[in-house]
């Protein structure tokens, strides 16, 4: 049943729609013909130039999730919310440009849980490889779900009937051209979504006065929420006490959850982003594909992030949002708006940029701005499903279920993947229903599979004495440990559930990312202390079967580029000084 839509779009807008869907489907069946291995559907066959998967490397990234969620966190934290790129995205991805890359490349990996496989056992790349594909399910869920939410705003169409178009839209498109067309697609998208978004943000700063006119306006609303007058414009203010900052978290709480864990444990064993850079032609431009891609990354506050603050302050036509709201409305249940238990009108955070779009954009360029929200969703839900039938394919089905079978057979079962992946992200569609910041959900997911996983890589990189049994007891007991924090703690003003609290409450958290990045240092510091434990007592591997796989055992890598600009260690310099200047210039 449709409903009336917030906003009439003009034949102009959906023409730029229809426009951008046939350029993405023509992508796909430009390269059908090529889909003729499971080598060539699944991993790309290693064949793309560095600039390429570079950009795919962060539109990959750049999904609903983030361009939506980012938006979300800018509305509901401010300029704090760049610490998810400045500390908690640029260090790693130098890192694992400068030093992951040449064990993911040189061992030839076709994905991270068989590396896995390579440093230590069978049982432990299972474990990662299931864990993994659970968490891409979650993932493409979400992206389906800020989808769903932004047809059924702008459009009214029912949330059930949205997500389905949305399903069939990418099914169609991963199906025709597989990681080729997903990695060129998520290039094309990249473009679209910078080029939709800075009228977003020009027009956005020019109606509140500029950026003086923002932090004005901000200030207000920092001291009417009992913060610092500073606390949405200055992203290291009041980090020293939990009270006195947005996020609700202390510096420790921040760099070591944020920073190192939950930073380090996506970039460097993600699968999601690790496989754009593994497609890449060489070892070189495998290793300068993460590099390439945080020069964009870390200017992209601005972009995904300032709407959000901008939504919070903008006037809205006809009160939309209500006091103190901005554009921003309030999160609906059964037609009433949701209050939490201080009595506060509990605000969908999600739908800040979404409401920017709608309230700044006159017809065509509104048409522009939601085919970049289209293209993001696009992005992020096509890097996740294309990472899960890779996994699905090579690392469970191949090796327990079927193995040895023709490859024909796996290039069938990886596009029986994709559809059967597509599905389960439906269901965890819903899931996401929940929180009124997807970016929140995805923060949990990551603190219970990648933060345990990062301890197990950095041990077995870099400490030749980690056996596999170490690695499998250290992941499952960290996992563990991240559930029963998680079960033992809750955010302030929420109830026992999905957000926490389901073991009982011996502590709570003054937000939901401060409850999620303890999650995540208990959850690495289990793993870290048990795998050491477990290996001490275990037998290690012999080290001739170790070289490539760990530091100490693989030759150093030698930069053969002249060029000393498109050299990895002069990129990684490069991008870390420019790092620590915005840090400082927005401290």
């Amino acid at each position: 049943m449709e409903e009336t839509p917030l906003v009439r779009l003009a034949g102009i807008d959906y023409l730029l729609m229809a426009v951008y869907f046939a350029a993405v489907l023509g992508v796909g069946w430009a390269l059908r013909r090529r889909m003729t291995t499971s080598g060539e559907f699944l991993i790309a066959g290693r064949s793309l130039p560095a600039w390429v998967t570079g950009l795919a490397f962060i539109s990959a990234n750049l999904g609903a999730q983030e361009v939506i969620g980012m938006g979300a966190s800018g509305a509901k934290y401010g300029i704090a919310t760049s610490h998810f790129y400045w500390i908690g995205a640029i260090p790693a991805m130098v890192f694992v440009g400068l030093f992951m890359m040449p064990f993911y490349y040189g061992s030839r990996a076709r994905s991270v849980p068989e590396y896995l496989k390579l440093r230590f056992d069978e049982k432990t790349r299972t474990l990662n490889a299931v864990s993994f594909a659970v968490m891409t399910v979650f993932s493409s869920g979400i992206s389906m779900y800020a989808m769903g939410k932004l047809f059924h705003l702008l459009l009214g169409w029912s949330f059930n009937f949205s997500v389905f178009v949305s399903a069939v839209i990418v099914l169609s498109y991963i199906l025709l051209g597989g990681l080729t067309s997903a990695i060129y697609n998520e290039v094309l998208q990249f473009f679209l979504i910078v080029f939709g978004f800075v009228p977003l943000v020009f027009l956005g700063l020019k109606s509140v006065g500029g950026w003086d006119g923002l932090t004005a306006k901000l200030a207000a609303e920092a001291v009417q929420r009992g913060l610092p007058s500073g606390s949405y414009t200055h992203a290291w203010q009041g980090m020293t006490d939990p009270a006195m900052n947005p996020i609700g978290v202390e510096w420790f709480g921040l760099a070591m959850g944020l920073g190192f864990v939950l930073s380090f444990g996506y970039w460097c064993t993600d699968f999601l982003v690790v496989q754009r850079a593994m497609a890449a032609d060489s070892m070189t431009a495998a290793r300068r594909t993460p590099l390439i891609a945080a020069v964009p990354k870390m200017f992209f506050p601005f972009l995904v992030i300032l709407p959000g603050m901008i939504a919070l302050v903008l006037t809205a036509k006809g009160g939309i949002g209500g006091p103190g709201a901005g554009i921003i409305p309030a999160k609906m249940a059964n037609g009433q708006a949701i209050v939490d238990q201080a009595g506060r009108m509990v605000l969908d955070y999600d739908l800040s940029t979404p409401m920017m779009l709608v309230h700044l954009f006159p017809a065509g360029m509104l048409g522009l701005g939601l085919t970049a929200l289209l293209a993001s969703f696009m992005s992020g839900m096509a890097g996740n499903v294309t990472a899960f039938n890779t996994v699905w394919t090579y690392d469970i089905y191949q090796t327990h279920i079927k193995p040895g079978a023709s490859d024909e057979h796996y290039l069938w079962m990886g596009r029986a993947a994709t559809v059967g992946g597509i599905a389960l992200s439906i269901a965890a569609a819903y899931v996401a229903g929940a929180f009124n910041n997807i970016m929140d959900l995805l923060q949990l997911v990551f603190a219970f599979v990648n933060a345990p996983l990062f301890a197990t890589f950095l041990l077995g990189m870099f400490w030749k004495r980690t056996t596999g049994h170490g690695a499998f007891v250290g992941l499952v007991s960290g996992t563990l440990g991240a559930m029963l924090h998680h079960g033992l703690t809750l955010p302030r003003g929420s109830l026992p559930g999905i957000k926490g609290g389901f073991f009982g409450v011996l502590t709570t958290y003054p937000s939901e990312l401060a409850q999620t990045f303890w999650t995540a240092i208990v959850a690495w510091v289990t793993c870290f202390v048990v795998t050491i434990l477990v290996s001490l007592v275990t037998r290690p591997r012999a080290e001739v079967e170790l070289k490539g796989l760990v530091y100490s055992l693989t030759p150093r890598q030698v930069d053969t580029e002249h060029v000393w600009w498109k050299r990895p260690l002069t990129l990684g310099i490069a991008v870390l000084a420019l790092t620590v200047v915005l840090n400082f210039v927005f401290a």
